[in-house]
């Protein structure tokens, strides 16, 4: 289970590797490259990740998401939990008061119709699942994707 960006880099290096890929694509190293100084908040964010509603379910601890917000001066509020996709309810949610509600269009398609009425009075984002979950070539374009969703969001 990929649960870091290096990780990702490193299991990313051994498929391309076991499928004969001979050269290294270029969009493996602008991945790597975008990374090294993503655009990070000056003072940490705090998020909440839904990623599911009825249950609804939270990033938790060690996940893949969870490194890519936290490497962008976001950590996730669940971050410590005992499990890595907990359910939570949502009044509990609400009350923890995050700066932000991130709601990704992957694995539940969060839309602005869909998720950002249940946290009233609470900033949301809704973020590309693509460039916060998938490792692959998004990623190249992920940090900037990310960082302009969050920077957008009013406190």
């Amino acid at each position: 289970h990929v649960r870091t960006l290096p990780q990702a880099f490193t299991e990313l290096d051994r498929v391309l590797t076991a499928c004969g890929v001979r050269s290294r694509p270029g969009w493996l190293d602008a991945a790597e490259a975008a990374w090294e100084a993503p655009p990070a908040f000056q003072e940490p964010r705090t998020a909440v990740v839904p990623i599911w509603r009825r249950p609804w379910m939270v990033l938790g601890r060690d996940t893949f998401a969870g490194d890519l917000l936290a490497r962008l001066g976001v950590r996730t509020l669940y971050a410590d939990h005992s499990e890595r996709y907990p359910r939570i309810p949502l009044d509990e949610v609400r009350a923890a008061r995050p700066d932000v509600v991130v709601l990704p269009d992957e694995p539940y398609r969060f839309t602005a119709d869909d998720g950002p009425e249940a946290f009233p009075g609470l900033p949301c984002a809704l973020l590309s699942g693509r460039h916060l979950t998938w490792y692959g070539p998004s990623l190249a374009k992920a940090p900037e994707v990310l960082g302009r969703a969050l920077r957008a969001v009013r406190r």
